[in-house]
């Protein structure tokens, strides 16, 4: 049964870094499978400027939007999955210019994403983060075998977000003002 409700998945993260590529590595995986319900996939490593006149532009806007990304976390360990819940909520101002100006240099960073899209209102009232543990940055073409080993359930937690109505997953809260130190 799938959800009636129109999803977008989007991969974020640089090519080319082993774990920290997992959304582009699986992104021509996600495009080939035939989802149940209006799903899209989409590579979200265009700039946040260029998503928010995206988001702007559509003629049916987005119910749910899942970003697959892969961030260094404390007291995880190599391919461990978190799902989080955006709530929305900005940092201050000079926060908001400090992800804006990464934007503008080309860094691919969801947090930047995620507040410049709540700066300009374009995010659906449901927007989740499945988010795998990388551990270190390192180069290379392909993921790890902890992380090669979760595909299986990445895949499974992508389908429970993307075609369930009501979503019934366990997950953490991700706020805008609580992302970042405010060291700028």
């Amino acid at each position: 049964m799938g959800s009636s409700k129109n999803v977008l998945i989007g991969t974020v993260g640089y090519h080319l870094l082993r774990n920290h590529s997992v959304g582009p590595i699986l992104l021509h995986q996600l495009q080939s499978i035939s989802w149940n319900g209006p799903v899209t996939v989409e590579e979200m490593n265009w700039g946040p400027i260029a998503i928010v006149q995206y988001f702007q532009t559509l003629k049916k806007s987005f119910d749910r939007v899942i970003f697959l990304v892969a961030i260094e976390r404390p007291e995880r360990k190599i391919g461990d999955i978190s799902v989080y819940q955006w709530l929305g909520h900005l940092p201050s101002e000079k926060q908001i210019q400090a992800c804006v100006g990464d934007a503008a240099t080309g860094v691919i960073s969801v947090e930047n994403l995620l507040v410049i899209g709540e700066h300009f209102k374009i995010w659906p009232k449901e927007v989740y983060l499945v988010d795998v543990e990388p551990g270190a940055e390192q180069a290379g073409e392909y993921l790890t075998a902890e992380v090669e080993a979760k595909i299986p359930e990445i895949l499974r937690i992508l389908g429970k977000l993307a075609q369930e109505n009501d979503i019934v997953l366990e997950t953490e809260k991700l706020r805008g003002d609580t992302l970042f130190e405010e060291s700028v």
